[in-house]
Formats: C-alpha cells, structure tokens, sequence
C-alpha cells in the first residue's frame, strides 16, 4: 500500500546535516517497508531535486515507480531527468529516525538549517523555511477562486 503523506513540520538541520523525521511522518516513511514484499529496505529513502528548488523525499518503494516514469520520458524531457535522476540519493535513517541531507543537495536547495517538511500525498517536500514562507505569503495574495477549490 502506498504512503499517503499530509501534513507540516519544522524540522531542524543539526551540523552534519541530519533532521529528525517528525512523528506524523515517520510510520509512514521509514517503519512500513518489507524487503521481501518490494525489494525495499526499511529506513531507506531517496531525496532529490525538484524543478521548484525544494528537495523531495520518496520512500524507496515509491521512488522505484516513479524512477521507471522518469527513465520513460521522451528524450525532449533529458533536462528533467537530468535534473531528477542526476541529484537521487538513497539514505538510509539512523537509529534514532535521522536522515542526513547530503551536502550537495542542501546546497543546492538553499538548506541551512531550518526547514519545513511538506507532506504531499505519494512524497514530502523539503524546503529551507525562509523560502517556504516567502512563497506561502505569494500563495495568500492569490484569490481564492483562481483555484477552483471549495472548504
């Protein structure tokens, strides 16, 4: 059964680079996974770029089905498999529920050490906190009704 993520959480980045998986995710993107049944491992993830700048976060099992997606695209598409493919990193968690954001992707990212960890259904996002509310106060400026969504 494929993880449904939803939800935010501040997360903070401590000096090798680490956050702690939040609780509200943490069932679903580290505890669930048997090798047997999806050739995953427990604990492992893969983190990548997004077009947006943030970095997303895939439970191994998921990201297997969205790497054979990307590997399909036509070749007009090799900015953004490149862009994609080109930065996926597995991590394994930690014992203590920890995943290390490598250096290269928190440069990229614009990570430092705060962030916010976006649930988004089948994956999180990963943004540095202060782009995340810059792009949040954008958001509130656009009419509701540009979204055709109803409460």
């Amino acid at each position: 059964m494929m993880p449904a993520f939803e939800g935010t959480a501040l997360v903070t980045l401590d000096a090798k680079g680490r956050f702690a998986v939040p609780a509200l995710f943490r069932d679903a993107l580290l505890g669930s996974e048997q090798t047997s049944d999806t050739g995953s491992t427990p604990g492992t993830v893969v983190l990548t770029r997004h077009p947006d700048g943030c970095l997303v976060v895939y439970p191994e099992s998921v990201w297997r089905i969205k790497r054979e997606k990307l590997a399909a695209l036509p070749y007009s598409a090799r900015a953004f498999v490149r862009l994609v493919l080109g930065s996926a990193r597995t991590i394994a968690a930690d014992r203590a529920a920890r995943l290390l954001v490598p250096a290269d992707l928190r440069t990229l990212a614009g990570i430092e050490r705060n962030a916010v960890l976006i649930g988004l259904g089948a994956h999180l996002e990963l943004w540095p906190r202060e782009a995340y509310e810059a792009m949040q106060a954008e958001a509130f400026n656009v009419p509701l009704e540009t979204a055709d969504f109803t409460f």
